[in-house]
């Protein structure tokens, strides 16, 4: 199993989401759920594509935190 960080943002008119370890990977929603499930098979498409291509499955290294201020 592969864990990927997330950035759902909202846009004018819906989200849209990226992974800062899977550059390219990107999807887009109406609703923060279904951006978030659009991701969730923008990711697994593109492990799979990677994975046939016998290329190597980045690692996770982003993070996200909270500051308050």
């Amino acid at each position: 199993m592969y864990r990927f960080l997330i950035v759902i943002e909202k846009a004018a008119g819906n989200y849209s989401a990226y992974s800062p370890d899977l550059p390219g990977c990107i999807a887009t929603g109406s609703t923060r759920e279904e951006t978030e499930r659009n991701m969730r098979e923008a990711i697994e498409l593109h492990v799979q594509g990677l994975l046939e291509d016998n290329l190597p499955i980045p690692e996770s290294t982003s993070f996200a935190e909270y500051i308050a201020v």
